[in-house]
């Protein structure tokens, strides 16, 4: 090795990226649970009955649309908690992000696979931030996001700052 770098150290330097890109929870602190009746055209409802929806394929997919669907319940969920990590971020740099939204576009489509895969679309207003600041708040978000963890390097994911 002409770098002066042995096996050893890089196996720990691997070791070290591993532990740092480890995004599972090291505590449980809450749990949510749902369940589907006829898939994608029946019924979900959550053991707490806070959800209890008619899922209905949209028109795009071949279905009637007369429910919601489960692209629909990812852009709100991944919205809502983008959100909320931008505002913690934001929080703990001591901003009010008062006005500030995230929308969530989802699409599907057939993969190479002969499955599907979703893509996500987040857009991120911030209007009374500086560009740079914005950027920089979005960017360490999407590192919080539980949302952005679970998809991390399996769907795309493009943040568009406006």
């Amino acid at each position: 090795m002409t770098d002066g770098a042995t096996a050893e150290t890089r196996t720990e330097d691997v070791a070290a990226d591993a532990a740092r890109s480890d995004t599972r929870p090291t505590k449980i602190m809450y749990v949510a649970e749902a369940t589907a009746h006829g898939g994608r055209d029946g019924y979900i409802s959550s053991q707490d009955g806070q959800i209890d929806l008619k899922v209905a394929m949209p028109p795009e997919l071949g279905g009637d649309g007369d429910g919601t669907n489960p692209e629909q319940l990812l852009a709100a969920g991944y919205s809502s908690c983008f959100h909320n990590a931008l505002v913690l971020v934001g929080r703990r740099e001591g901003l009010d992000l008062t006005g500030s939204t995230v929308a969530a576009k989802v699409g599907i489509g057939p993969n190479k696979q002969r499955g599907y895969g979703l893509a996500v679309a987040l857009s991120v207003s911030l209007p009374v931030i500086d560009q740079d600041i914005a950027a920089k708040l979005v960017d360490a978000a999407h590192q919080v996001c539980p949302y952005s963890n679970a998809t991390r390097d399996n769907i795309e994911v493009t943040i568009l700052l406006g």
